[in-house]
């Protein structure tokens, strides 16, 4: 497309979104998860230096669900292109960014990661459960066949088999996606396990707020919401050696001799375990993009078919070096030719 074809596509979806004209933005701007926030950046640069007639990307944090809000704020200029997340779009932010004009949605999940459990490198190796989590760190636990405010005060209250550490665990923030896996695959089904959600349910309450009342933690201090990255987690645990964190695997296998990895239901985390199913706490990885500025904004069509090719996230690419868990060959090929064609999603 010549300038003068791209100015006046510019102009176009510039009047339809503010009411007037302006000039195009010659960066691309993506947002949210710190999960994700790694694995673009990475893209960005090597995006920077394969397309010389394109600037770099502009990659922030900020968590999954500040980046979805952010991205539903409207079709234009002055909202980002692309929001970064570590979980699928909920419905209701479907129907946000409907309202709001932003109407054609292309979603890209370009691989998985897996949620760990880890503790400062000099410590010995733990095993954990979803019970054992559950118990040490749910607001309220079962005792004597009630609930009660959490009483446990030492990991070893909980598990034996664990150290005499007071509970202290750093925690993702509410508006990170991690923490609705850590919800959904860890607490809840440690609830499940120690009879929690069954005795909630025999007090009267529905299944769904049984299921919120699992899930909400303890605010005595034992858990320590993160609202930040992971290096925030880390610099947490170096500054008090028997807290526990939650990070992503591939935070986790690059900060190898800092941290100790748990195992979860005797699984490890790895690449390979997380891949097969094995290990039961891990998640899809996506980005979302807006249709409307694909043509518009200056190496936005390449960047989504850059970051979607083999080289970036293939077995031998740079990302699964970082510790992505590629998609299988019959889901990267499906991708790619959904981004071919801009497959959007049903609203």
């Amino acid at each position: 497309m010549n300038r003068i074809a791209i100015a006046a596509s510019t102009l176009a979806v510039a009047a339809l979104c503010t009411g007037g004209p302006a000039l195009a933005r010659d960066q691309i701007q993506i947002a949210g998860s710190s999960t994700v926030l790694p694995y673009a950046q990475i893209v960005a640069e090597d995006f920077g230096k394969t397309y010389s007639k394109f600037k770099s990307p502009v990659v922030e944090s900020g968590g999954s669900s500040a980046g979805l809000k952010q991205f539903c704020q409207g079709v234009g200029e002055s909202t980002i292109d692309i929001a970064n997340s570590s979980r699928p779009i909920k419905d209701n932010e479907v129907r946000a960014c409907a309202e709001a004009g932003v109407k054609n949605i292309m979603p890209v999940r370009f691989g998985y990661d897996g949620i760990v459990f880890a503790t400062d490198a000099k410590s010995d190796a733990w095993a954990l459960e979803p019970k054992d989590v559950y118990l040490a760190l749910a607001e309220e636990i079962p005792v004597d066949g009630k609930m009660v405010k959490n009483p446990n005060k030492i990991w070893k209250d909980v598990n034996d088999k664990l150290p005499d550490w007071k509970i202290a665990a750093y925690i993702p923030g509410e508006k990170h996606g991690t923490r609705e896996v850590f919800e959904e695959k860890v607490l809840a089904i440690g609830c499940e396990a120690a009879g929690g959600m069954k005795l909630l349910v025999d007090g009267g309450m529905d299944e769904k707020a049984a299921g919120k009342a699992c899930v909400k933690v303890r605010k005595d201090g034992g858990t320590v919401d993160i609202d930040g990255d992971y290096t925030e987690t880390l610099a947490r645990i170096q500054s008090n050696p028997q807290g526990v964190g939650v990070f992503g695997l591939s935070f986790y296998e690059n900060n190898t001799d800092k941290l100790n990895v748990a195992t979860m239901n005797g699984i490890t985390p790895s690449v390979e375990t997380i891949s097969t199913g094995e290990y039961p706490v891990s998640r899809p990885l996506f980005f979302y993009v807006k249709k409307d500025h694909v043509g518009v904004i200056p190496g936005l069509k390449e960047y989504v078919e850059f970051f979607t090719s083999e080289k970036m996230i293939g077995p031998d690419g740079p990302l699964a070096d970082y510790g992505l868990v590629p998609l299988p060959e019959d889901q990267l090929e499906a991708l790619q030719e959904e981004v071919k064609e801009g497959k959007v999603l049903s609203m």
